[in-house]
């Protein structure tokens, strides 16, 4: 299969925009691209007034060496959402193809599939007694789409898809869809990634970003990683200069430490392990799914009596009702330590 032949034409002819920093590196006198040659004030040397590197290559290689990967197979984004996006305008022809989703899960599928004009199909996840799965017989059932989004750990539920049900759907679609997985909740759990995978299996996408447990989300800086030749037709199609040098330089900083990442890790476990105790002992608490993330996901009646009460004692929590599935189900991502402790008084003390 060429995986290009699943694009949108019009994206397929596209010649993409060439910017200033992409024709030229920023060597020399940088009269090419109508930049203020004054930094603004408080600028402490980091260039604000020139254009970032559309795809810095010090950051790509960190990168890819530590997805595993070659630098031509990943792209950089601002964060997942436009990784999301990208691929939607890349291969979703408005009234007529599909996009399959499994909720309850990520919303932006949905609502990027739905922007971009395409249909969504959506197979729900189905719900066992101990956690969440793919209904595998449903997938197969559904029409065929030209995306198919898989979460894994899956947000909201925190369930983990199998390796093995996410490479047997990318060679089951292979003629006609790509298989994204995102990946944002992967550093919380123990499962390996599948980026490796993307170099023998062409039709698979993996979605990575630093918002979770690299502790970026301000920075919104994430990844798309695929095929070489998959990246190249995004690149036609992404913005000049998606990622602010902030962006850029704190991203950096962050893979230049990795022992902070894994202490902030083991941190955020333990206080979540203090929270399931706490929780599976609360007599309003009906269930709870621990899963494989940073949060926590509880049923309570109703739901919305907690993220009220909570509220109203300075804690956000989130209500899940409105997902598929997930009547009076809430939300609730682990905090730090006094953070946790601020949540357990309140919890004591709560009933519905």
């Amino acid at each position: 299969m060429n995986l290009l032949d699943l694009a949108r034409p019009e994206i397929r002819a596209l010649a993409p925009y060439a910017s200033a920093r992409a024709l030229a590196d920023s060597a020399g006198i940088l009269l090419n691209a109508n930049e203020n040659p004054y930094p603004p004030p408080g600028d402490s040397g980091q260039d604000l007034n020139r254009y970032p590197d559309p795809q810095p290559a010090a950051l790509k290689s960190r990168l890819a060496a530590l997805y595993g990967i070659d630098a031509d197979q990943l792209l950089l984004t601002r964060g997942s959402d436009e990784g999301i996006d990208l691929l939607m305008r890349a291969f979703v022809r408005a009234g007529q193809d599909r996009v399959l989703t499994c909720p309850p899960c990520f919303g932006m599928y949905a609502l990027s599939a739905r922007i971009q004009g395409g249909e969504v199909i959506e197979v729900p996840l189905i719900e066992t007694e101990s956690d969440w799965q793919l209904d595998v017989e449903g997938i197969q059932a559904a029409p065929a789409c030209r995306l198919y989004f898989l979460c894994s750990p899956n947000n909201p539920t925190g369930n983990r898809i199998p390796t093995s049900q996410v490479l047997d759907l990318a060679e089951r679609v292979s003629g006609h869809g790509l298989v994204i997985i995102d990946e944002a909740y992967i550093e919380f759990s123990a499962d390996e990634s599948l980026a490796g995978q993307v170099g023998s299996v062409p039709n698979l996408v993996v979605l990575r970003t630093l918002s979770k447990a690299y502790a970026l989300a301000g920075c919104r800086l994430g990844a798309v990683i695929g095929s070489a030749e998959l990246i190249g037709l995004l690149r036609r199609i992404i913005a000049p200069y998606p990622l602010p040098t902030p962006s850029i330089q704190a991203a950096l900083q962050a893979l230049d430490a990795p022992n902070d990442q894994r202490h902030q890790l083991e941190e955020l476990d333990r206080q979540k392990q203090r929270l399931v105790l706490v929780l599976k002992d609360h007599p309003a608490i009906e269930r709870i799914w621990p899963g494989a993330a940073n949060f926590i996901l509880v049923r309570t009646r109703p739901g919305s009596a907690l993220v009220s009460a909570a509220a109203d004692a300075g804690i956000r929590l989130r209500d899940q009702s409105a997902q598929p599935g997930l009547n009076d189900c809430v939300r609730i991502t682990v905090g730090r330590p006094e953070e946790t402790d601020h949540l357990i008084q309140f919890l004591r003390s709560w009933s519905p």
